[in-house]
């Protein structure tokens, strides 16, 4: 008796001397985009970079432009004919700027630094099942994500605390993300528990392990707090405006609000007899708030991505 076997057609055979575009349309089974699909492509991304790009390089220029070419313009000016830099040196020349820049540096790189210690603590804590009240502990942190107490009930509990117009009335408030919490946690569950154990049969306290084994594995997901948390005490602003009395205490945001969105005019407390454009420290102003988080998200970046998906493989 003889069967017949159907033979499956192999992948087709490319020749020697074919095109790039020959190539992937026999490997793709369709041919690429044409030399106009791929140009109007490019000429619809150029207009959207357009649009991102000049907004920011209106502020950047209107902070270099000086008095005239702000009139001219009409109150923003794209490219400066002759730029200057004295909306920087004002508002860096002492007075309520740089003080509030050097609070706002403090509040970010003290707050940062807390946070995400305390989130790998209470991360670790969760994720060894043999702790004790570790799941009722957890689930009162899944809790917090659910339900708020609100602005009243905040705002009589850093009063209680004596907090009020306090630099720890800036960073305590925000301190532990229980979204943070929940990341970090389940990347430590991913950690073998064999490495764990080795640990602890060389002697290894629980803090030790901790020190030496997860956070070095842990770098990604930690940076990506790090980021998480430094944009969120630079930006922040209302927790000043509830609870900061003295303005030498404000941060930079809040002076950003002031002198921006409420449009106070700027120049009385800065030294020197010629004090430039309203606007042009205006916009100055903003690049120094927006400046330090630009640079600063470039070198983490490459750990954003990664720490999200590492971190939320597990629940």
């Amino acid at each position: 008796m003889v069967t017949s076997t159907k033979h499956r057609p192999g992948p087709p055979k490319l020749l020697p001397g074919a095109t790039r575009a020959a190539r992937l349309r026999t490997i793709n089974g369709a041919a690429p985009p044409n030399l106009a699909v791929r140009g109007l492509k490019g000429i619809v991304l150029l207009i959207a970079a357009a649009l991102v790009v000049a907004p920011f390089l209106a502020v950047i220029s209107t902070s270099l432009a000086d008095q005239e070419q702000i009139a001219a313009a009409g109150g923003y000016v794209l490219w400066p004919q002759n730029p200057n830099l004295d909306a920087y040196r004002a508002i860096f020349s002492g007075g309520v700027v740089t003080r509030a820049t050097l609070v706002s540096v403090g509040v970010t790189v003290v707050g940062s630094g807390l946070s995400v210690l305390v989130v790998a603590l209470l991360a670790y804590s969760l994720s060894r099942p043999g702790s004790w009240g570790h799941r009722p502990i957890l689930l009162l942190v899944l809790f917090t994500m659910l339900f708020n107490a609100g602005m009243i009930p905040n705002y009589l509990l850093i009063k209680q605390l004596g907090l009020i117009d306090s630099y720890w009335a800036l960073i305590l408030p925000t301190l532990v993300s229980a979204f943070q919490v929940i990341i970090v946690r389940a990347f430590f569950l991913e950690v073998p528990q064999e490495i764990v154990d080795a640990a602890r049969i060389d002697g290894a306290s629980e803090l030790q392990i901790l020190a030496r084994i997860m956070m070095p594995l842990s770098k990604a997901v930690l940076a990506v707090v790090a980021l998480f948390n430094a944009v969120s005490y630079w930006s922040a602003f209302f927790n000043a405006v509830l609870y900061i009395n003295s303005t030498d205490k404000w941060p930079l945001q809040l002076v950003l609000r002031t002198y921006v969105v409420d449009n106070t005019a700027i120049g009385a407390d800065l030294p020197g007899e010629v004090v430039p454009p309203q606007q042009s420290l205006q916009m100055a102003i903003l690049v120094v708030s927006l400046v330090p988080i630009c640079l600063v998200y470039p070198f983490l970046q490459r750990h954003f991505a990664k720490g999200i998906v590492i971190g939320a493989v597990k629940g």
